[in-house]
């Protein structure tokens, strides 16, 4: 049996997660499927539209045997650290196999371009001085290759391939990445016939239209009273920009930008507003997205500084297959295995309770009790398939 890893935010579920989902199937017919999924926050640096619960048993449902959290610390940050975090619980679950969505699906131009980043001391110099220069990541990344002669890595997953594949790599994992060719473009606003990329159906959520056809019944019935979206939290987050003196303490805001932002924030009438009017070339829409969500976490450099590495792996949900998996490598792990929130177990565990809270700070009362009790009393979710 093969041990096959993936990455996920499933923000939300859709149709294009099934495809992958069968396609690692068809590829790897006696085979586990361990999930990485961020949480109730995600890389984009917004809530998650379903709860991590959900998602935990939609994963399942659709042929997922093991689902395991990624901490807020780096589900919430670049694509480097987002893929430090998820390859390094792979790594600890002795995962065989690494398989995403690509848009190029030229696994060996990825491959070679990780290795230029990982082991060219030349390209790191060049890469350090355009960032330097004030150029945003992915502008500063592709300069930096094109000194080699090599062609511009523009594509999302792409790039999120390319930040798994270095990891790898720095980390000696024996782990082989392979990629799915992506059925849509990550950026689509539009919704397509059946496979819609997730940023589409959130528009589409959002605007009031139909997603019936690119949903399966499960998520579309929980989506009809989804409340989780930027905007929703603005008014908590406007409240922590004017009450908080020094916004730089909070990770990846930088001292620049933190003046742009105290100086938008009394005439933004939403998240999205404040987002478009401090923005500027040298930071992306994501990036931006992010260091709001950390003002609104209160994430700060210092906590960020002491969680540069996973402190344990909790266990969100598996399947028969998941759990046997489990109970035959868990004397091998280095790394504690939670399946029973404790705040003693880590203070990296015992801040996702502050996150949760946050994440329900939207809800009615009822509502807000309720989610942020499932944090530490809910058991991992089960599947008998």
């Amino acid at each position: 049996m093969k041990i096959i890893g993936i990455v996920g935010e499933y923000n939300p579920f859709h149709n294009g997660h099934i495809y992958h989902i069968q396609k690692i199937k068809e590829m790897f017919p006696e085979s586990m499927i361990i999930l990485v999924m961020s949480g109730n926050f995600t890389q984009r640096g917004i809530p998650s539209i379903m709860n991590k619960w959900e998602k935990c048993e939609i994963a399942l449902k659709y042929g997922v045997d093991l689902v395991v959290e990624l901490p807020f610390s780096f589900a919430t940050q670049s694509a480097d650290i987002f893929a430090h975090g998820a390859i390094s619980i792979l790594k600890e679950l002795h995962a065989e196999y690494l398989v995403f969505g690509s848009e190029s699906n030229d696994i060996d131009m990825l491959t070679r371009l990780a290795e230029i980043s990982v082991k060219n001391t030349e390209y790191q110099k060049n890469m350090k001085d355009y960032l330097k220069k004030g150029l945003n990541y992915p502008t500063a990344l592709n300069k930096a290759f094109q000194e080699f002669g090599v062609d511009m890595v523009t594509s999302p997953n792409d790039l999120l391939g390319l930040s798994y594949i270095k990891e790898i790599i720095r980390q000696d994992a024996q782990m082989i990445p392979l990629t799915i060719q992506r059925t849509n473009q990550y950026h689509d606003l539009e919704l397509a016939d059946s496979i819609s990329s997730a940023t589409s159906i959130r528009k589409a959520i959002l605007e009031k239209k139909s997603i019936q056809k690119v949903v399966p019944k499960e998520v579309y019935d929980l989506l009809q009273n989804s409340h989780f979206t930027p905007d929703t939290y603005f008014p908590f987050l406007k409240y922590k920009i004017m009450s908080t003196e020094d916004l730089s303490i909070y990770q990846t805001v930088e001292e620049g930008i933190q003046n742009r932002i105290k100086k938008y924030v009394e005439e933004a009438t939403s998240w999205e507003d404040l987002v478009q009017k401090i923005k500027t070339k040298r930071y992306t829409y994501n990036k931006i997205n992010r260091m709001l969500l950390h003002i609104l976490c209160n994430f700060t450099k210092e906590q960020a500084n002491q969680w540069k590495e996973v402190e344990y792996i909790r266990i969100l949900g598996f399947n028969q297959i998941g759990q046997k998996y489990l109970n035959a490598i868990k004397k091998e792990t280095h790394l504690p295995m939670i399946t029973t929130f404790s705040k003693g177990n880590s203070k990296m565990l015992a801040y996702e309770k502050n996150i949760t809270a946050i994440y329900a700070s939207i809800l009615e009362e009822d509502e807000k009790i309720k989610c942020i009790q499932s944090e530490y009393q809910t058991k991992p979710k089960t599947s008998n398939l």
